[in-house]
């Protein structure tokens, strides 16, 4: 029998037992601070630790009494889908003063508390640390004022601490994401999306206000999403004379049949020398200047509700469980820290070591040190404001490079949300590159029959919003018409290929790469694209379009749930998409709040079942009133959604009633979500990016051709963990099962035993995996955007 792994650690070895934890939400509220909520007080009944809410933020520690009350499993139950956050978030005045900390320090002794979970912005975290810091002397004074026993000094010696960021502004530096930014996003781009339309009828400007006093992310980002006309962020101010500009940008659009413009502004726009760009400023702007017909419209707090998204749910989830693992692990010595997320890694980072970094990020603004704030940012930040300035402004074609290549890109597969943004991208960031660029429409079916044409810069404009695939896109594979696509390839010159697509789009470089053997057209540089809802291509952690049919999957399921409330209990059987992948169902129902979701990478068989009928009919008499179970379309040939259906119907006879529900194509339909927007955008300037410079490297001068037959010529990027990589598609063959067409290791397995386990499971958790302490450097890798905890 193989030994086991020395350095997997599991959760059994990490007992709460005899520790108290609380949790409180500081400053104010961001979608899915419920759902962190959620994870720590179940985690930490879990490990066997008492957990306490402290509601109404710090206010409720220092007035103590009925604030700070012992939680159980049944009280954070129906609060995953809930906007804000229910146990209450206040600014606290007296929490500053040293007489509000020392009535805080009080109250927490009385119960025992010295592990506190922390869910706040920056104010929150450090108020904490210098709590941190102040208790021992805060105990001895209490000691002095007789109000405690001397020997609680030393039982209670040391206060610990963890934070989580919840801030939609998304302005804490050492993470990639905070909880709630995703939501916002998603709030800004249904308002978006929906004033389009109406901009669109009659020819309208609109000028958009979004949150951020100090942070520009969610204008930029929502900009990118949407691909606004113009944007104005506190860490780069535009230029002198950007007023001219700006108007010209707009006429140029107009002149170019473009019958609508968009500006976003974030609250805190400044200009060059410190003065406040308003919406007001703006719209009088372009009136004067163009005569346009313009309206300004203020978002304001309607971005901080609503539900959560999938992904605020799940990041909030994973971040919760991390803070709970952390505060186990932490000693007297250890220095207060922040669960962060890198890339789709989950970190430590000493809190005041990101409190520092985020405050000079100000100090840089202030002193009109522009680029260095956005530096400071983080790479992401600002990787994101060089891909808007390069899809958004295009260059007149004096400036262009003349590179004389001809790409081509297709969509390949099954369609998917985000498709179109990938190829909006790199049509633009082609054509700024000195490309001629050519659109194949209805993929390699479309290729050999000659659907080829050149797709021009307007062309593309706002397809960032639009789902499904609008080249059109085809299951067909090449091999059977190699030598027709070879003569089209010919015919228009083709120097290298963008295809994006799901499993088939890797099965088609394959065989493009072998057919490389006998015909030389194949010989240029080619990139595959991960697209595909089901996520279950090799070489990836994500896939465009896995994000929105997540969102799909969870509003559905939010949906059916609430239609049970004031019934009797009632349990609901889900069918997902995803072949014989079982990502959606199982993230789908950590985002949902799922009892089980069966897959086919988790053989079961009917122990398993009966087992989890025994295990929610336990909890239907006990606590919950709605059961949630997915099923993953393939997970089983023989245990079908009828056959679980019909055996939690017989089984649950005189507890709970059943319902069954078959998603099905809806999954796959939609606008994309903005992370898929902005996941497909990006790859896609990177891939091009790659693109030309393999179309550099490989032109042979003395032939006049791109000549590339290397494996490296020939590659799939995908986001591994904490970096976007380029994968030779030849050295994925080994990491995938071509049978069940998924990849042979997925890390989302990961995730779960920390969904058994929030259902109220017991189950061994391997943490070799969480996350350890590290130190904020400078432009840490971030190289993904809402990086990535999906």
């Amino acid at each position: 029998m193989a030994q086991p792994d020395t350095k997997k650690i599991f959760f059994e070895n990490l007992s709460g037992a005899g520790k108290a934890i609380a949790v409180l939400t500081s400053g104010g509220d961001a979608q899915g601070m419920n759902a962190a909520v959620r994870a720590v007080v179940r985690m930490g009944l879990y490990v066997g630790a008492k957990v306490y809410f402290i509601h109404e933020g710090y206010q409720g520690m220092v007035d103590g009494g009925e604030n700070i009350r012992e939680a159980t499993w049944e009280s954070v139950s129906s609060m995953l889908q809930v906007g804000g956050t229910v146990i209450g978030s206040a600014r606290c005045k007296e929490f500053r003063s040293h007489e509000g900390r020392l009535k805080a320090a009080h109250n927490l002794v009385q119960r025992g508390i010295t592990n506190l979970c922390v869910i706040g912005g920056d104010g929150s975290l450090t108020g904490a640390n210098l709590f941190r810091e102040e208790w021992s002397g805060l105990l001895n004074e209490l000691v002095e004022q007789g109000v405690i026993e001397a020997e609680s000094v030393q039982k209670y010696s040391a206060l610990h601490i963890v934070g989580m960021v919840g801030s939609i502004d998304n302005d804490f530096c050492g993470t990639d994401m905070t909880i709630g930014t995703d939501s916002a996003l998603h709030r800004i781009i249904e308002v978006v999306d929906a004033i389009m339309t109406t901009a669109q009828s009659h020819q309208r400007t609109f000028v958009l206000e979004v949150m951020g006093r100090h942070c520009g992310y969610l204008a930029l980002v929502s900009a990118l999403a949407c691909g606004a006309d113009w944007v104005l962020i506190p860490e780069m101010p535009p230029e002198d004379g950007w007023e001219d500009k700006m108007c010209q940008k707009l006429s140029a659009n107009r002149a170019g049949m473009k019958r609508l413009n968009i500006i976003i502004i974030a609250e805190g726009a400044i200009d060059r020398n410190n003065r406040v760009i308003s919406t007001d400023y703006v719209k009088d702007l372009v009136v004067k200047c163009l005569g346009f017909d313009t309206r300004v419209t203020i978002l304001g707090h309607v971005q901080r509700g609503g539900t959560p998204s999938a992904f605020d749910r799940i990041l909030a989830s994973r971040m919760g469980v991390e803070a709970v693992l952390a505060l186990l692990e932490t000693t007297a010595n250890t220095p207060a820290c922040v669960v962060s997320l890198s890339g789709n890694q989950s970190v430590r980072l000493p809190l005041m070591e990101c409190v520092q970094m985020t405050q000079e990020v100000q100090k840089a603004m202030d002193q009109k040190r522009f680029e260095e704030a956005v530096k400071l940012r983080g790479r992401s930040f600002e990787n994101n404001l060089k891909t808007y300035k390069l899809l958004a402004h295009r260059k007149p074609e004096s400036e262009l490079p003349v590179s004389n290549f001809n790409v081509a890109v297709l969509n390949v597969g099954a369609p998917a949300a985000g498709m179109n943004a990938a190829v909006r991208s790199a049509v633009r960031v082609g054509i700024s590159e000195g490309h001629k660029m050519f659109a194949v429409s209805d993929g390699f079916e479309g290729f050999y029959k000659g659907q080829i044409k050149e797709i021009k810069w307007a062309d593309v404009g706002g397809w960032t919003g639009q789902g499904g695939s609008l080249l059109g896109t085809k299951r067909t594979l090449p091999a059977k018409h190699v030598d027709k696509i070879a003569e089209q390839m010919r015919k228009h010159n083709i120097n290298a290929l963008l295809v994006i697509g799901g499993f088939e789009a890797l099965e088609s470089l394959l065989q493009l790469f072998e057919a490389r053997a006998t015909y030389e057209e194949f010989c240029i540089p080619m990139c595959m694209l991960p697209a595909t809802i089901s996520n279950n291509v090799p070489g990836t952690d994500l896939s465009i379009g896995a994000d929105t049919a997540l969102n799909a999957i969870v509003e559905t399921c939010d949906r059916i749930k609430q239609s049970a409330s004031g019934t009797k209990r009632r349990v609901f059987i889900i069918e997902t998409m995803g072949g014989y992948c079982g990502y959606l169902a199982t993230v789908g129902g950590l985002a949902a709040g799922a009892d089980a979701a069966y897959i086919y990478e988790e053989s079961f068989d009917i122990r398993d079942l009966q087992a989890n009928v025994e295990h929610l009919t336990e909890k239907m008499k006990t606590s919950i009133q709605r059961g949630l179970v997915l099923r993953n379309e393939n997970s089983n040939e023989n245990y079908t959604t009828d056959f679980i259906y019909q055996l939690y119907t017989e089984e649950g006879k005189g507890v709970f009633d059943c319902r069954k529900n078959v998603l099905g194509h809806m999954q796959q339909g939609g606008a994309p979500s903005p992370f898929d927007r902005n996941f497909g955008t990006k790859i896609s300037a990177k891939a091009m990016q790659w693109v030309s410079k393999k179309l550099v490297e490989t032109f042979r001068h003395d032939e006049g051709r791109v000549f590339a037959n290397t494996e490296d010529s020939c590659c799939l990027l995908g986001m591994r963990r904490r970096a976007l990589i380029f994968q030779p598609v030849v050295q994925l063959k080994d990491e995938t099962d071509f049978v069940h067409r998924i990849p042979k290791e997925q890390w989302w397995l990961k995730l779960r035993p920390l969904m058994k386990i929030l259902a109220k499971y017991k189950t061994s958790y391997d943490v070799s995996d969480s996350g350890q302490l590290e130190h904020v450097v400078h432009n840490r890798p971030k190289e993904s955007d809402a990086s990535v905890a999906m």
